[in-house]
């Protein structure tokens, strides 16, 4: 059946999930309405759509205005396309499928996600460990059958729904035959941990470029890479381990003059990796230490960051001394050692979301579209209890199966009202404890809200222009979104 309306599609939508309660009052027809509301709370409320009518400017006690300080821009939201999101998705039935992802990609009829992270290679959520070079040499560069098979008609439905869709690539293995081991005398035979040889910093600085060339030629283009996931983890399944002044060499001396010399304008990134630095004390202010070396600098973009360990306040310290460089937030995961909704809607969307933008982050994606009940597929020696920000039955691959967990509905309140291009504005006046508030001018004119409400009582929030005002009412622990069209 085909809906009329993104109203009436989300109507259905949630019944896999939670659904408002009898209680909760009807939608009201936007007819006339300024304004369309999203909200989702701890309860009952499940990406609940209202509408609201503009007033005029007001200057209460409850009034926030704008300062005419403008920050960054975004770039947008979403999550990690990896093979084994590829996998379950092709698992679906067609029209199941595509219904779901234009639920995700689809701006006129979705919610607009128009940024994703892929791996370069195999990951731990991919159905084997492998490269596209793992022949020695690189004239055995050849695309890899499982990104045919899996990867590349997921990225073509995607990139037929929302061609504006941005990928950040990252690789959480070189070729194994690049390895060496800690003295830097012995090659490494194994997927897992190992660092780069530096006799290979220019084969495989080529790699990523025969790789960025072979997927914008098939229409995939790649708008950043990170030189590898994870560079302080050597236990994960596929892995490698890089040390900043490893990081450092590799991009100053073959990734950046191979970038240049071949035209991409693909941007390189730093780090990919935990707040904390996996406590590990020469690796402290890893991305910094890179930037700080103008020959390397020039030819990186910014950083990107995940929240396994640490806080994001690090990212103050980041911006303060770097202002020109960009700031993703890349990887968090949700599992059976952190997972509860109630907790993980409120705290993930003040750290991941609120915290990133708040500090200058222009987007962020998030850990696995899509995971199956058993939590996977996934790959011996990585995460076997990871959730995806949705859940299929592996019984059924219907539409009708999936749970959308909490990391669903905080992309879904981001990307619903920041288009790509949205800039974070600054704001003056009322503030409470446990409120959180944010306010964006998109490029079409129209302005979007992000609120967190923590508090045990309903919040109250009135924006204010000198024309106009919207008064936003925030429910107990709830997240709450705002498109105005002012």
């Amino acid at each position: 059946m085909r809906f009329p309306s993104f109203l009436l599609l989300l109507a259905t939508l949630f019944t896999a999930s939670a659904c408002p309660s009898a209680s909760d009052p009807e939608v009201p027809s936007s007819e006339g309405a300024d304004a369309s509301v999203y909200t989702t709370n701890t309860a009952t409320l499940r990406f609940h759509e209202s509408t609201l009518k503009a007033g005029a400017p007001d200057n209460g006690d409850f009034s926030v205005a704008l300062t005419g300080e403008t920050f960054q821009t975004v770039d947008g939201f979403g999550f990690a396309v990896t093979q084994s999101s590829c996998f379950n998705l092709l698992r679906m039935p067609e029209a199941d499928r595509n219904q779901f992802l234009t639920e995700i990609f689809s701006r006129e009829k979705g919610l607009g996600s128009s940024l994703i992270r892929i791996c370069i290679g195999g990951s731990d959520f991919s159905l084997d460990e492998f490269t596209w070079c793992d022949k020695q040499g690189l004239e055995n560069f050849a695309v890899h059958p499982l990104d045919v098979q899996y990867l590349f008609p997921i990225l073509d439905e995607i990139y037929a729904i929302n061609p504006d869709v941005k990928i950040i690539a990252s690789p959480w293995s070189c070729p194994k035959w690049m390895k060496m081991d800690d003295n830097g005398k012995t090659p490494f035979d194994s997927w897992t941990s190992g660092r780069l040889n530096p006799v290979c910093y220019q084969e495989y600085a080529n790699y990523f470029v025969l790789w960025i060339k072979e997927m914008e030629k098939r229409g995939y283009p790649i708008y950043a890479v990170t030189l590898q996931n994870e560079p302080l983890n050597r236990g994960n399944s596929m892995s490698l381990y890089m040390s900043w002044e490893e990081q450092r060499d590799f991009i100053r001396d073959a990734v950046g003059p191979a970038f240049a010399e071949a035209g991409l304008k693909t941007k390189i990134l730093l780090f990919d990796h935990n707040y904390n630095f996996d406590n590990i004390a020469s690796q402290v202010d890893y991305p910094l230490h890179i930037m700080e070396d103008p020959a390397t600098a020039r030819y990186v973009a910014g950083s990107a960051w995940h929240n396994y360990g640490g806080s994001v306040t690090t990212l103050d310290r980041v911006h303060e001394q770097f202002p020109g460089k960009d700031i993703y937030f890349t990887e968090a995961s949700i599992g059976t050692w952190n997972y509860s909704y109630e907790k993980c809607l409120i705290d993930d969307f003040r750290e991941i979301f609120l915290g990133t933008l708040g500090r200058y982050g222009k987007g962020v994606t998030l850990w696995n579209l899509m995971l199956d009940d058993k939590k996977g597929p996934n790959r011996p020696g990585g995460c076997n209890t990871c959730y995806g920000g949705v859940t299929i039955s592996s019984s059924s691959y219907s539409y009708s199966s999936i749970t959308r967990n909490s990391h669903y509905y905080q992309v879904a309140h981001c990307s619903k009202v920041l288009q790509p291009g949205a800039v974070r504005l600054g704001t003056k006046g009322y503030t409470n404890r446990g409120l959180t508030y944010q306010w964006y001018r998109n490029p079409d004119g129209s302005y979007a809200f992000l609120l967190l409400n923590e508090n045990q009582v309903e919040a109250k929030v009135v924006f204010t222009t000198d024309k106009k005002s919207i008064t936003c009412k925030v429910p107990p622990q709830a997240v709450q979104s705002v498109l105005w069209k002012e």
